[in-house]
């Protein structure tokens, strides 16, 4: 055989098999999922947390990945530092925030999804502190989570009079640095979300005491960037399947034991029943 004829047929094998690589990454890449990367502050139990394990968890999160599994996307849990959240999601490198994001006083500010839960903001204190009552709190040292809608509420104009009354309102990082500053007297009571509250208060009802009067009631709601209606309405339609056929319940009622959702699907769904029964 000419050297030719050998050269032509190594050339077209080599094309050959360049032409079946190309297809294959083609292929493989015609499969490989979007990925859905949900922003959240991993020191914010219940709702986004780093467990005894070292791994993200939490009730946000877990609505998250069965919200990814229904959009057929991959999900991505990416620790954010809460101050740079705005930034974090204008930078693409989030996909949205969903951890416990308080809508009310942002709603110009994103996209939002529909509010899948009430939350109010109180006050905790210790439970031998004589503290019972807001006007308790004056001349006490109060704190808040930096940028949280229970500082945000405080520094407001309806409570002008209420901080003012205080002898300081100081911030922190995060709550669990908040309630060892509480037990150890260095503030004497903190503000924040109702049901972070709860959870960092459960097996310690004898330490520590949520006032009954909230500072403002709150709803919670996912946070996309401004004119994302897109991946807004993909997530929204997620949850209200969720909440139509129980998976939002029973999540719900594995972190906080009873049914927390307010989505007007769960309420459809309720209706339907009812009316069936």
């Amino acid at each position: 055989m000419k050297l030719k004829s050998i050269f032509a047929i190594l050339t077209a094998g080599m094309l050959a098999c360049t032409g079946l690589t190309a297809c294959g990454d083609d292929k493989a890449a015609s499969n490989q999922k979007a990925t859905f990367t949900v922003g959240f502050d991993q020191d914010f139990p219940p709702f986004g947390y780093v467990d005894e394990n070292g791994e993200f968890t939490g009730f946000d999160l877990e609505l998250a990945k069965e919200a990814a599994k229904r959009m057929d996307m991959e999900i991505k849990l990416q620790p954010i530092d809460w101050d740079s959240k705005e930034l974090e999601l204008s930078s693409g490198s989030i996909s949205c925030i969903w951890n416990g994001f308080t809508m009310n006083g942002r709603e110009n500010d994103y996209t939002w999804t529909e509010s899948y839960m009430d939350n109010s903001q109180v006050f905790v204190v210790k439970s031998d502190s004589g503290i019972k009552t807001q006007a308790d709190l004056a001349g006490k040292i109060v704190t808040a989570q930096t940028d949280s809608a229970a500082l945000n509420a405080l520094n407001g104009d309806d409570f002008k009079d209420l901080k003012a009354s205080f002898k300081e309102l100081l911030t922190c990082a995060q709550y669990n640095t908040a309630f060892m500053d509480l037990e150890a007297g260095a503030v004497d009571a903190v503000a924040m979300d109702i049901g972070v509250a709860k959870y960092q208060i459960e097996g310690k009802e004898s330490k520590f005491t949520i006032l009954d009067e909230p500072i403002v009631k709150e709803q919670y709601a996912i946070g996309f960037y401004k004119g994302n209606t897109e991946m807004r309405d993909k997530v929204q339609k997620a949850l209200d399947e969720m909440a139509a056929d129980g998976t939002f319940k029973k999540i719900s009622e594995k972190w906080f034991g009873y049914d927390v959702c307010t989505l007007a699907a769960a309420k459809n769904a309720n209706t339907s029943a009812s009316d069936s029964n």
